[in-house]
C-alpha cells in the first residue's frame, strides 16, 4: 500500500537538517520528503524581488496532489498560500511557529531584523540563534550547526526569502479562510516572534482549524520539541 506523502518546508535561512528528528518518527507511516526551500543551500536560485506568490510556486512544481503539508516559519506561509491557491496539491496543512496577520508593532519589529541582516548578516545570525535557543536545554552541537547553516547562506538570497518573510503574512492573511482542509497552528509558549497570539489568529482565521501552544517551548520546535511535534503532525495527517 502506497503510503501518504508528508511534505516538511523549513524556516528562512535554514535547510532540511532541522527536521532531522521529526523525521524518524514518522518515516514508517508517510512517504516523508524535506526540500530545501528555493533560494537555499543546494535548491534553486530566487530572484531578488521574489515575493511569496513566487516561492509558493517553486515548491508547487515538485508537489504531488493531496500532499500534507507542514511548515515550519516562512515555510508556514508558503504552505498556507498553498493550501489557498493551488488546494489540490495539500491534504492537510500543519503551520508550525507561523506568524500571522502582524500588528503593525510585530511588522515594525520584523523589518527592523531585516535592517540588521542587510547592513550585518553575522550579527544578525547571532541574535536569531539567541532569539531561537536562549533558555533552553537544547544540545549545543544542535545550535553550533545552526548556526553554521545561518551562516553559510548565500547573502543576497537569504535576504530576498527574508523579505518574503516580512511580508508573505499580509499576502495570505486576507484569504485564510479559505483554507479547508485538516489544519492546525502551533508554537512555542515562549516564542518571541511567532507568538501564541498569531497561533491563536491562525486557528481563528482558518475553518475548523485548531491551535496547541506548547509550554516552555521557543521558536525551534521541530528540534527543541521533536516528538511531540511529530505526534500532532501525524494527528493531522490522519485526521
Amino acid at each position: 500500500m502506497t503510503r501518504p506523502v508528508l511534505v516538511l518546508l523549513h524556516g528562512v535561512g535554514l535547510d532540511h537538517t532541522v527536521w532531522q528528528d521529526v523525521i524518524p518518527q514518522l518515516q514508517d507511516r508517510f512517504s516523508v520528503r524535506t526540500p530545501n526551500l528555493p533560494g537555499h543551500s543546494g535548491a534553486v536560485r530566487v530572484a531578488s524581488d521574489i515575493d511569496l506568490a513566487g516561492l509558493a510556486e517553486l515548491v508547487a512544481a515538485s508537489l504531488d496532489e493531496g500532499s500534507h503539508l507542514v511548515g515550519f516559519s516562512l515555510g508556514a506561509l508558503v504552505a498556507q498560500y498553498l493550501a489557498i491557491h493551488r488546494p489540490e496539491l495539500v491534504a492537510s496543512l500543519t503551520s508550525v511557529s507561523s506568524v500571522c496577520r502582524r500588528t503593525p508593532e510585530e511588522r515594525a519589529a520584523v523589518l527592523s531584523r531585516l535592517e540588521v541582516a542587510t547592513a550585518d548578516p553575522a550579527k544578525a545570525a547571532a541574535a536569531s540563534i539567541d532569539r531561537w535557543f536562549a533558555g533552553t536545554t537544547v544540545a549545543p552541537a544542535t545550535i553550533e550547526h545552526t548556526r553554521a547553516v545561518l551562516e553559510a547562506n548565500d547573502p543576497d538570497q537569504f535576504l530576498a526569502c527574508y523579505r518574503v518573510f516580512c511580508t508573505g503574512d499580509a499576502v495570505v492573511g486576507p484569504h485564510l479562510g479559505r483554507i479547508t482542509v485538516p489544519s492546525l497552528a502551533v508554537t512555542g509558549g515562549e516564542d518571541p516572534g511567532s507568538t501564541p497570539d498569531m497561533t491563536y489568529r491562525l486557528a481563528a482565521a482558518i475553518p475548523d482549524a485548531h491551535a496547541v501552544i506548547v509550554p516552555g517551548a521557543r521558536h525551534m520546535l521541530p528540534v527543541e520539541q521533536p516528538h511531540t511535534l511529530a505526534g500532532l503532525i501525524e494527528g493531522v495527517a490522519h485526521v
